[in-house]
């Protein structure tokens, strides 16, 4: 079966076939995989190709064996043109053959679209590996139609019984993630992939490993962010604002785009591969969720923890509501700053201290100077405030100001230890409607609390000012000062602007009555949770931030202006013939206005009434923070409580642990009888583009992840950009950054490897510089992965039947015996990381094991073991074969299942195995039968030993019939060598002629150059006739030098006896050895220079 060596596809388009030699993968870093991509950016490997190939036993070099060989060619390069510029040619690193003109290729004509035969939900009909379409990896085409059969065969319910679940002799605990609930405001973006790529790794691993697992799905409303959304594409479509649609229809619209945007999120969902179980989504505005919402809330009032009061909020004028702390970002300003404010259209001045004089009510010259920050809040000032020890002032306290512009109004001039007499002119104007240390100072001496601001930032209560908009009334109060000689002065301020984080307005403080929740039992609660243990936090960085907050957590405002979301339960009685006091007494808190009203007969006995529900809805956060329980049927008693709550793992980033962690927390201990939610909570790093910035709609530097896995062009990418609510400064600034960097569009890459790159990023540490180069690095590991499985299968016969069992037969080659501990080792440790949350750990684990073990080694060598061995050498070599690629498979399944369903399907079954799908067959454990550490040790000899051939014959251009020889100073390492001289030869690579083992005792060969591969081992290459003599002799010269130092190093280190106190014996032994070998290959570096000394003479 001859496979195709590589396929790629044209940025936006399918992919097609074209061949083309191996390129080399990164070993197990990003950064290698994106210099890899420099050289190859087709992203295709054809490791593993079979002997039908034609180039199939070519050996790809290491990473590091490239950068050896660029290093030599810039070097040669240099001296080339230093001997064209001295006007004598270049020496030759060997003699080259005539060179032959190679035949055109034939052009291959791009493949049409993929068409999948599967009916949708059926098992997918796999073709033959023949196929155009299937001669090489292309994402869509092996991505296809396995979803839908996974979904219609329940595999994603935890009711299915998995295959360790049928071994087991007791059932294991179950294992649920609720999915953070997507905002329906647009498309999914790379945070959100992150989030699915590391939950469906952990869900498909524990049901792997046997337990019933619960991935439960749902979206959020979003509140604030879905309101803001549509009310700009309302205005952008039509010139309308939601006030125009009024509030019923407003909602129908909201609706209508929650649909839209729901159907492209859950389809995003599917196509990273998600195992949620759909049967169980939830909404948080379906119906069954509204009762949650609302049992909590009239719970939480019942036991006084809701309560009604009138409080400076933080008021967002652009967004006509109330938000939370958490919602504010404080801008730090160094003095005078000129800012862009929502609704003006020239940037208004901050950072400034602007001083004006207030008259003294019955001095005609006297006067008491203030200084603000806020100009315009002078027209609700109500009084001034002095320190009472203040020599200054202590004459006027008790005295009256007049009002400037607000005529009749008298401000008295109080005393108050607050005041600091170094600040400003040491007096302060009192505006307590309008800051928080106003009010509490205005409270202490009954000044007036006068609003001046209507909800959308206009001026109220502020006489020739009213009606004008905030900032333009700032401007105006200065220029009326100055027209009445009050204004003094104005100077720089360095200060912390308030800006809402959802529209960036500038934050007011607003007098409003809001409903609140006190936080101070329930903080405590949660934060007692997280000292005792019993609930970890990840990384430490998040637990001592998460501990900190709960310290000092103030009372939660739950009201929201707005209409999109959940009305709260509470209702005014308006009493016929009576005056509203404003208490919280006409509220009635109920689960239905049928109860309220009942509520109220009973509280208002006697009395004609009229109910009228609060118009505000409850913070989206309060609703978000029931989704543990309440997607699982909480307030009801359901089975899925019973068997699925506490959840087993809240797994999310730390930019939203304050918002939806901690108030989930909370809920939980004090909604489901003091059970925490979950035992663990993991926050993963946030994802900032390849310059490392936020990422932002604004910037353009928001990644679909469809277009990551699908491919898209640079202009279909900008039309994406034009369909959105970008005002036109923000759309010019992203479309400049699309340019910049994705100037050929984004390439096809798929799904497993977008997942996998997302978990090789996740350390729990930084945040993520994310860079699609990457991705585009892991989609050809992920052909690398397609390409080994098909060489195998290509070495199974046709009616092959594997073993019943993995048990080793004890025929196994050394070679065999080697991969098999590594497959055992790797099977540990990446169970071991996966329980730990060491996600790029694992990733990093089985890229290896499957990268630079399986198929860079164990593949190759498995081609001399198939085609020069016995009838059983050859058996036992295809049983091993089957072992490790189906376990190889398993062990990447969690974080690739598209391609591991697609490849393992395609694998012969052992006698008996029902399993229908890889999901849910076991997942690989270590093997202490398969733990042979000698053969380890032994067949690490033999690549040392390849990699020293290959390493010789590579520097000095050896294309055929190479003469090599293998010393070894013990008669183990010798057995061992003269036993798996098929094996040497098979990994050394092509130009191998001979290869002879000697004894410690024979005579070094000559005419050869040596390779030191231990103190113990050395390989030559017999070079007489190839390489030109004085140039060696000094290569030799500068290694033995370079390696004389290493030995001066060494000893220095060895023989101080103060570092032999600190140090243990194996660093001791390590050091030893490391001056053992560079004596060796100063030994063997003077012999060179002499041997090619006599080699001249001869």
């Amino acid at each position: 079966m001859a496979l195709n060596a590589a396929s790629h596809n044209p940025t936006g388009e399918k992919t097609g076939p074209s061949s083309g030699p191996p390129p080399q993968a990164s070993s197990d870093t990003k950064a290698a995989i994106s210099e890899a991509l420099k050289v190859d950016p087709l992203g295709q490997h054809a490791g593993g190709k079979d002997g039908g190939d034609a180039q199939a036993d070519t050996k790809v070099k290491s990473e590091k064996e490239l950068e050896k060989e660029r290093k030599k060619a810039e070097k040669l390069k240099k001296f080339s043109e230093k001997q064209a510029k001295a006007g004598t040619p270049a020496p030759q690193a060997a003699p080259k053959a005539k060179e032959k003109k190679k035949p055109e290729a034939p052009k291959e004509t791009a493949l049409s679209e993929y068409k999948e035969d599967t009916p949708v939900g059926e098992k997918k009909i796999l073709k033959p590996l023949d196929d155009d379409y299937h001669k090489a990896y292309i994402p869509d085409v092996v991505e296809s139609a396995w979803y839908a059969w996974w979904e219609k065969q329940g595999y994603f319910k935890p009711e299915i019984q998995t295959e360790t679940e049928r071994k087991a002799d007791g059932k294991k605990g179950h294992f649920t993630i609720p999915i953070p609930p997507p905002n329906v405001t647009g498309a999914l973006h790379m945070g959100h992939s992150l989030t699915t790529a590391i939950q469906d790794t952990l869900i498909r691993w524990n049901r792997m490993s046997g337990r019933p697992t619960l991935y439960v799905p749902g979206c959020d409303h979003a509140g604030i962010a879905t309101q803001v959304v549509v009310e700009n594409m309302l205005w952008r479509r039509q010139q309308k604002t939601r006030h125009d649609l009024g509030r019923k229809a407003f909602v129908e619209l909201a609706h209508e785009w929650k649909d839209e945007y729901h159907k492209k999120i859950n389809n995003s969902i599917r196509k990273m591969g998600a195992s949620v179980d759909w049967s169980r989504e939830r909404f948080t505005l379906d119906d069954s969720y509204r009762t949650a919402v609302t049992e909590a809330f009239v719970r939480l009032h019942q036991e006084g923890l809701i309560y009604r009061a009138n409080r400076l909020v933080n008021w967002d004028c652009r967004l006509t509501t109330a938000i939370s702390n958490l919602e504010v970002d404080n801008k730090e300003l160094d003095g005078r700053t000129l800012l862009d404010v929502p609704g003006y259209e020239k940037k208004v001045e901050f950072g400034v201290l602007t001083y004006f004089k207030y008259p003294i009510d019955g001095e005609p010259d006297g006067f008491i100077e203030v200084g603000t920050t806020r100009p315009e809040t002078m027209l609700g000032d109500s009084g001034i405030a002095v320190n009472p020890q203040d020599e200054r002032f202590k004459n006027l306290v008790g005295k009256n100001c007049r009002h400037p512009f607000i005529e009749g109004r008298l401000l008295p001039i109080v005393a108050d230890s607050h005041i600091s007499m170094d600040f400003g002119s040491g007096a302060v104007k009192i505006t307590p409607a309008h800051d928080h240390n106003d009010l509490a100072l205005g409270r202490r001496h009954h000044l007036e609390e006068i609003n001046i601001l209507s909800d959308d930032g206009l001026m109220i209560n502020s006489g020739e000012f009213e009606g004008m908009k905030r900032f333009d009334a700032r401007y105006e109060v200065i220029k009326k000062l100055k027209e009445k000689g009050l204004y003094t002065k104005a100077e720089n301020n360095p200060m912390n602007i308030p800006m809402s984080s959802r529209s960036k307005d500038i934050i007011e403080p607003l007098m409003k009555p809001q409903w609140y929740m006190q936080m101070g039992e329930l903080g405590a609660s949660a934060q007692k949770l997280v000292e005792d243990g019993d609930l970890k936090i990840r990384p430490e960085t998040a637990e001592k931030s998460f501990t900190r907050w709960m310290g000092s957590i103030q009372d939660w405002c739950l009201s929201r202006q707005l209409w999109w979301g959940h009305q709260i339960p509470a209702y005014h009685v308006d009493i016929e013939g009576e005056k509203d006091d404003g208490s919280e007494s006409r509220w009635i808190v109920a689960r239905s206005e049928t109860a309220a009203e009942d509520l109220a007969k009973e509280r208002f006995a006697g009395k004609k009434f009229r109910l009228s529900r609060d118009p505000d809805v409850l913070d989206t956060w309060f609703s978000s923070g029931l989704w543990p329980f309440a997607t699982l049927g909480w307030p009801k008693k359901t089975p899925d409580l019973d068997n699925f709550y506490p959840t087993s793992l809240l797994e999310t980033g730390w930019d939203i642990l304050f918002f939806w962690c901690a108030r989930m927390v909370f809920f939980g201990l004090k909604l489901t009888g003091g059970r925490s939610p979950f035992p663990e909570m993991y926050c993963h790093s946030l994802i900032r583009d390849s310059e490392g910035r936020k990422m932002s709609k604004s910037l353009g530097n928001v990644i679909d992840p469809l277009d990551v896995m699908k491919g898209i062009e640079l202009e279909a990418l900008q039309e994406k950009l034009k369909a959105g609510n970008l005002d036109p400064k923000e759309l010019a600034t992203a479309t400049k950054y699309q340019v910049k960097s994705f100037p050929k569009g984004i390439p096809e890459c798929g799904a497993d490897a977008l997942r996998f790159a997302l978990i090789s990023y996740t350390t729990g540490g930084g945040d993520i510089s994310f860079d699609t180069n990457v991705i585009l690095g892991y989609r050809k590991f992920c052909n690398k992965i397609y390409q080994a499985t098909k060489y195998v299968l290509g070495k199974l016969d046709s009616d092959y039947v594997p073993e019943a069992s993995s048990v080793m037969s004890g025929n196994e080659s050394l070679a065999e015996r080697w991969i098999l501990r590594k497959l055992s080792i790797a099977s540990r440790d990446i169970n071991t990381a996966l329980e730990s949350r060491e996600f790029s750990d694992a990733a990093n684990i089985v890229y290896a094991f499957w990268y630079n073990q399986l198929c860079d080694v164990f593949l190759e060598n498995s081609k001399s073991l198939i085609a020069d061995g016995t009838p059983k050498e050859q058996q036992s070599a295809k049983s091993t074969l089957y072992t490790v690629i189906d376990n190889a498979l398993r062990l990447i399944h969690p974080m690739m299942p598209f391609l591991t369903e697609e490849m393992w399907q395609r694998l012969p079954r052992r006698p008996g195995y029902k399993i229908p799908s890889i999901m849910l067959a076991a997942y690989p454990q270590y093997e202490v039968s398969f733990d042979d550490a000698s053969s380890e040790e032994a067949y690490d000899l033999v690549l040392s030993v390849s990699r020293g051939i290959r390493s010789l014959t590579s520097n000095y251009a050896i294309k055929e019939n190479g003469v090599l020889y293998v010393q070894l100073a013990n008669p183990t390492s010798y057995k061992t060598c003269t036993d798996e001289l098929p094996s040497i030869r098979s990994l050394s690579g092509k130009g191998i002629g001979s290869i002879s083992i000697l004894g410690s005792s024979e005579s070094k060969p000559p005419g050869c150059i040596p390779f030191v591969v231990s103190a113990k081992v050395s390989v030559f290459l017999l070079v007489k006739g190839h390489v030109d003599m004085d140039q060696e002799i000094a290569k030799a010269k500068k290694k033995m030098e370079k390696a004389a130092e290493t030995v001066k190093k060494q000893r220095k280190m060895v023989s101080d006896e103060a570092w032999q106190s600190k140090v243990n014996e194996e660093v001791k032994e390590t050091e030893k050895k490391k001056l053992a070998d560079a004596e060796a290959e100063v030994r063997e570096m003077e012999g060179v220079m002499a041997m090619f000394e006599r080699l001249k003479l001869e």
